[in-house]
């Protein structure tokens, strides 16, 4: 009988900072990235019992069970794993661990040591060494940098010895409708919905999710993911390594945009390089830059440093946390960053940091959002789709409601 083994995903404290405000809500293996999410990329690759272990206030929801503090294979959440990534982590045996430049890959380990095996793999004391270049999300923009990869790996392994869903004769396919092994470079699930459309493959697949739709005159371009019960809306201009998650409804143009679920931006207006969380909503003629006037290099808020950081990056859009909202003809500077529960409206820029639980306009000024306005509006906002905001989520949310307060008072 195949026994299978116990793994968890864990996470740092510094990559959990370098991460928010997208890993203020979830654990990092939570983020989707390609198609799937990083944990559902680890369970198809390497079969197991997953647990998650996130930072401490966290684990209530997500947390992991000690195990009896028994030998397990514990894996850092921001990989995205590939097939030789994969063979290297599961050949570790009890006691051995493998790091890259950044620390910690892997160690097979009790709990109680892991926090000396993370310790040592950031001095390069212990662990044999691994290549991950590009496969670890250090920072938020990593994400959509390695996004268009990621959906045709992805795309490759949910498809591969599977059939698709016949496509509609009102779809216009740009580009071989097979690659050179005949695999399709459009596949559709099951209960899917695609009618008068355009989608040019040249540059890579595009997958729809089940129960997906994308409606007449959609203009769409691979490596593209549509997942379960997402819609693209009439007319909509969706470029290539864009992934749209469940539940989503988008119009307008994107370009390079992941979208982790239940957002909206479901009408005219740009988003491109960009990352959004769940329960946000981008109101019509809704705007973001992804590039400066000059062509200068970006810089950007990150929350390890409290200050903006420099980038190598041209192109950086809009990252936006979990519950925020731009109302209509919002427009976002280069490499905007809204952390969780932000509600943003009016004419005008609003800063290139707003912190959470945050509302107002770039004309009158911000003020902050009371927790109880907060859950009210989460909780309405979750309704609508049959979901409930949790005690769990509760205290979830006061506590980064709680850490929010503490940053603006330190300001």
């Amino acid at each position: 009988m195949n026994i299978l083994r116990d793994i968890v995903l864990f996470d740092t404290e510094d990559t959990y900072e370098n991460l928010l405000p997208l890993s203020y809500t979830r654990p990092i293996a939570d983020f989707r990235i390609g198609i799937d999410t990083i944990r559902q990329k680890w369970e198809a690759f390497l079969p197991g019992n997953y647990q998650y272990l996130p930072v401490a206030y966290l684990r209530e929801k997500f947390g992991t069970e000690t195990c009896n503090d028994r030998h397990v294979l514990h894996i850092a959440g921001n990989i995205v794993p590939n097939r030789e990534i994969v063979e290297t982590v599961s050949a570790l045996k009890v006691g051995e661990s493998v790091r890259d430049e950044n620390g910690l890959v892997a160690a097979y380990c009790r709990l109680s040591e892991l926090p000396e095996f993370i310790s040592e793999a950031k001095t390069g004391n212990r662990g044999g060494e691994i290549e991950t270049t590009g496969r670890r999300l250090n920072y938020v923009f990593d994400i959509f940098l390695l996004n268009g990869t990621v959906i045709k790996e992805d795309f490759a392994r949910i498809t591969a010895g599977r059939k698709s869903a016949p496509l509609s004769q009102t779809v216009t396919i740009i580009g071989n409708a097979e690659d050179a092994e005949g695999t399709p470079m459009v596949f559709i699930e099951e209960g899917a919905s695609v009618e008068g459309a355009i989608l040019n493959v040249k540059n890579g697949p595009i997958y729809i999710g089940r129960e997906a739709e994308v409606w007449e005159g959609s203009c769409l371009r691979g490596p593209l993911a549509l997942c379960g019960n997402a819609k693209i809306r009439m007319g909509a201009k969706i470029y290539g390594s864009t992934t749209i998650g469940p539940y989503c409804k988008v119009g307008g143009e994107m370009d390079n945009v992941v979208l982790f679920g239940y957002s909206n931006k479901a009408h005219d207006g740009y988003l491109g390089n960009a990352v959004i969380g769940e329960w946000c909503n981008l109101g019509a003629g809704t705007n973001a830059s992804n590039l400066k006037n000059d062509y200068a290099k970006i810089r950007i808020w990150n929350y390890a440093t409290r200050r903006f950081m420099r980038t190598d990056l041209q192109f950086c859009g809009l990252i936006m946390g979990d519950h925020s909202k731009a109302g209509v003809n919002v427009m976002f500077n280069t490499a905007t960053v809204v952390g969780v529960g932000v509600n943003i409206h009016g004419a005008g820029f609003p800063r290139v940091f707003v912190p959470s639980f945050s509302e107002g306009s770039s004309e009158a000024g911000f003020t902050n959002v009371s927790i109880d306005k907060f859950m009210t509006t989460a909780s309405r906002v979750m309704s609508r789709r049959g979901l409930e905001l949790t005690d769990l989520d509760r205290r979830i949310c006061e506590y980064i409601y709680e850490s929010a307060q503490r940053f603006k008072g330190s300001r």
